[in-house]
C-alpha cells in the first residue's frame, strides 16, 4: 500500500477559483447586501461604481453587470454547463427557452447551454428593513465534442431534495454533507447520502463512468470526519477550503482558505480547527479533449469558436422573449420554476401539500 501524501497541491484562492477537467472555473460570489430600495436594488449611493461591470466589492459587495439589481442580464452561452448553488439570497433566472426561476436557500440550478442559449441571472434585494445576503457557488463543467451541440436543457434541484447526510466523529461532533452530484460512498458505520439526482441527460456527469460529484461539507469545531475514496480510475478531485480558520488535510495544517488537490483514490482524514468550517468538493474524470474559449463559448477549436460567434451574431440563439435584458419576477420571495414547455415546479406548495397530508 502506498504511503505517499494524498496531497497533490495546496493554492491560495483566487477569483475564480481554480479547476480541473471536467470543470471550467467555479466561482464564488458572498455579497453583503444592504437593504433594498424600490427597484429591489441596494439602497445605497452607487457613485463610484463601474456599472456595468462592477466586480469592485466596494463595502462588501458588487453590482457585477447589473445597473440597477445585481446580476447577470442576458448572456449567451455554448458547448458547457452551468450548476449555480445558492446558499443564501435568491437568484432570478430567465433564458431564451423561454424558461424562469426564482431560486435560493440551498437550490441549484443546472444548466446545459448545449448548441447555445441566453440567460440571465438578477439577484433581487427583497428586504427593505435589514440587509440582503446573497451567497452562491457558478460552476462551469464542460460538455465532450459530442454534446456541445446538445438541446439546451434546464433542470432545478430543490433544496428539500438534495441528498443529504449528517456523521458525528467519537466525540459526537458532527459533520454535515450535501450532494448535488455524484454518491459519496459511505464508510463503514457512517450513513450515506442516498442519491444522487439524476443530471441533465447530455452532461458529463450523466456518464456512469465520469465519476463526477460536487459535494458541499460543513464541520462542527474540532470534528473529524473521513472523506471517502472515489469510485472510479483517473478520477481527479480538488477539496476548497473556504470557510473557516484551519483544518488539519491527512495531517497537513491549512491555516488559509485553498484550493487543495487530493489523489482521489485515497480516503482523506479532515480534522476541524476551532471554528465551524466549510468546504466545497469537485471531482470527476477529466474528458481529455483540447479546450478552445472566448468568453462565454467553450469548444474544442478555434474554428468552432468563429462559428459560434457567427451563429449568435445570426440568430441570437434563439432571441430574447422578454422585455428586459435583466428581468426580476416581483417582490414575493416564494420560489418557483416555469419550464420551457409551461409546466411549473413551487416547491412550497409541495412540501405544504405534504405536510397537510401526513
Amino acid at each position: 500500500m502506498s504511503t505517499a501524501s494524498p496531497i497533490v497541491r495546496v493554492e491560495a484562492l483566487g477569483f475564480p477559483w481554480k479547476t480541473i477537467d471536467p470543470f471550467l472555473f467555479c466561482a464564488y460570489h458572498d455579497d453583503a447586501y444592504p437593504r433594498a430600495n424600490a427597484q429591489m436594488g441596494p439602497e445605497a449611493p452607487l457613485a463610484g461604481r463601474d456599472l456595468g461591470q462592477d466586480f469592485s466589492r466596494k463595502d462588501g459587495w458588487s453590482m457585477y453587470h447589473g445597473t440597477t439589481v445585481p446580476g447577470f442580464p442576458g448572456h449567451p452561452h455554448r458547448g458547457f454547463e452551468t450548476v449555480t448553488l445558492v446558499r443564501k439570497g435568491l437568484i432570478d433566472h430567465s433564458d431564451s427557452l423561454g424558461a424562469t426561476a426564482r431560486f435560493g436557500g440551498g437550490d441549484v440550478q443546472w444548466l446545459t447551454a448545449g448548441r447555445g442559449i441566453v440567460h440571465a441571472e438578477m439577484f433581487p434585494l427583497l428586504d427593505k428593513a435589514a440587509p440582503n445576503p446573497v451567497e452562491l457557488f457558478q460552476i462551469w463543467l464542460n460538455l465532450p465534442a459530442r454534446n456541445k451541440m446538445a438541446q439546451p436543457h434546464f433542470t432545478m434541484f430543490w433544496a428539500e431534495d438534495i441528498p443529504r447526510f449528517t456523521a458525528m466523529d467519537a466525540d459526537g461532533r458532527s459533520t454535515e454533507v450535501a450532494s448535488i452530484a455524484g454518491r459519496i460512498a459511505p464508510i463503514e458505520g457512517e450513513p450515506g447520502a442516498g442519491g444522487p439526482l439524476a443530471p441533465p441527460p447530455d452532461s458529463w456527469a450523466a456518464q456512469p463512468d465520469a465519476d463526477l460529484a460536487i459535494w458541499t461539507v460543513k464541520m462542527e469545531p474540532q470534528a473529524c470526519w473521513m472523506l471517502p475514496a472515489a469510485i472510479g480510475e483517473g478520477t481527479r478531485r480538488t477539496l476548497y477550503f473556504f470557510k473557516g480558520r484551519s483544518v488539519s488535510v491527512a495531517g497537513q495544517p491549512v491555516d488559509h482558505h485553498a484550493a487543495i488537490e487530493l489523489r482521489a483514490d485515497a480516503r482523506v482524514e479532515l480534522i476541524n480547527g476551532d471554528e465551524e468550517s466549510e468546504f466545497l468538493v469537485l471531482q470527476g474524470r477529466p474528458i481529455g479533449e483540447p479546450v478552445a474559449q472566448y468568453g462565454p463559448f467553450v469548444m474544442n477549436t478555434q474554428a468552432e469558436i468563429a462559428q459560434a460567434m457567427a451563429d449568435y451574431r445570426s440568430t441570437q440563439f434563439g432571441g430574447w422573449p422578454w422585455g428586459d435584458m435583466a428581468p426580476v419576477h416581483g417582490r414575493s420571495p416564494g420560489r418557483f420554476a416555469r419550464h420551457p414547455d409551461g409546466r411549473e415546479e413551487r416547491p412550497e406548495e409541495a412540501v405544504a401539500g405534504a405536510a397537510e397530508r401526513g
